[in-house]
């Protein structure tokens, strides 16, 4: 069976033309199927359209009605608890991944792959939005082992063995495509198109998208501490070397006031970067915080299947 699993944050708008394509998508390519909503704590009508959709395909039609808005990862890992699929493909609410493109992820599965991403040929955002995209995948695959092309796609796909590694995790901050990259055994990734936005709004601001990169970054990789902390061992060797040659300098040369700026300008430039190492820290001591409290991820309303 072949679980689609999606988000759902406040996608009123766009919803009935989902269904109308996904559904019909999912018939043609003639295998079992579930579709698992998980409303992530809308405040318009997607919750009413989506418990309607339930009773038009109760059959195929899961929905889970989370209590308040969790994030989109945190919809998913609900989703990938509830879904009984072989394979589980993840798909945004918002048709910007055409529901046509899950066969391509399902016959690249049938290869003996059991992760497979997506790549959008043709990215339909805005230039900053896509510039910005680009440059955080560079500095992501620079720090950590994680090697995904295209990581702000949601389109994927993913094996059993996977989701189940998945599901015994109790992070309760993670990057799902991420933490799926790290559990698979063979993963591949396909060219899909991608469509503009036709109704509602994106999610994810200019913010949303570095804080998700902080998050990626400080969840899997020890880099930037292990950088910071070189960074500081050479200014440790430079202001040692620097006061060294000024004492000697005030010896020969006497006491003057010239060079005084510059080591302003030095002062504030170490002052910022001890600033930012404290930042860093902190977002590291942060998800401590986080994991050590035992709060719930997330939490369910109610689940609407066949049997309800």
């Amino acid at each position: 069976m072949i679980s689609v699993i999606i988000p759902v944050f406040n996608e009123e708008a766009g919803l009935p033309r989902l269904f109308e394509r996904l559904y019909k998508a999912m018939d043609e390519l003639g295998e079992p199927y579930e579709i698992v909503f998980v409303n992530d704590g809308s405040r318009d009508r997607s919750a009413a359209l989506l418990s309607e959709q339930h009773q038009r395909r109760p059959d195929v039609t899961v929905v889970i009605l989370l209590a308040v808005n969790a994030g989109q990862h945190m919809a998913i890992l609900a989703g990938f608890e509830r879904c009984v699929g072989d394979i589980a493909v993840t798909l945004d609410a918002d048709l910007q991944n055409p529901p046509e493109e899950i066969g391509k992820l399902i016959d690249k599965m049938r290869e003996g792959h059991d992760y497979v991403g997506s790549i959008r040929r043709k990215r339909r955002d805005s230039w900053l939005r896509t510039w910005a995209s680009k440059g955080m995948n560079r500095v992501r695959d620079r720090i950590t082992k994680i090697r995904i092309t295209d990581q702000g796609n949601m389109l994927r796909a993913y094996a059993r063995p996977v989701i189940d590694a998945i599901n015994r995790c109790q992070e309760v901050s993670t990057f799902v495509p991420a933490l799926a990259y790290t559990f698979a055994r063979n993963p591949a990734e396909v060219v899909v198109e991608h469509e503009e936005r036709t109704a509602g709004v994106s999610k994810y601001s200019l913010y949303s998208l570095v804080r998700l990169n902080f998050d990626l970054t400080t969840g899997f990789s020890l880099v930037p501490l292990q950088w910071f902390s070189m960074f500081g061992f050479v200014i440790s060797i430079g202001s040692a070397v620097l006061f060294l040659l000024l004492l000697l300098r005030r010896v020969v040369v006497g006491p003057e006031a010239e060079g005084l700026f510059t080591l302003f300008a030095l002062m504030f430039f170490l002052i910022g970067m001890s600033l930012f190492g404290i930042g860093l820290l902190g977002e590291y001591v942060g998800r401590i915080y986080l994991q050590v409290r035992h709060r719930p991820r997330y939490v369910v309303e109610a689940i609407l299947d066949k049997d309800t």
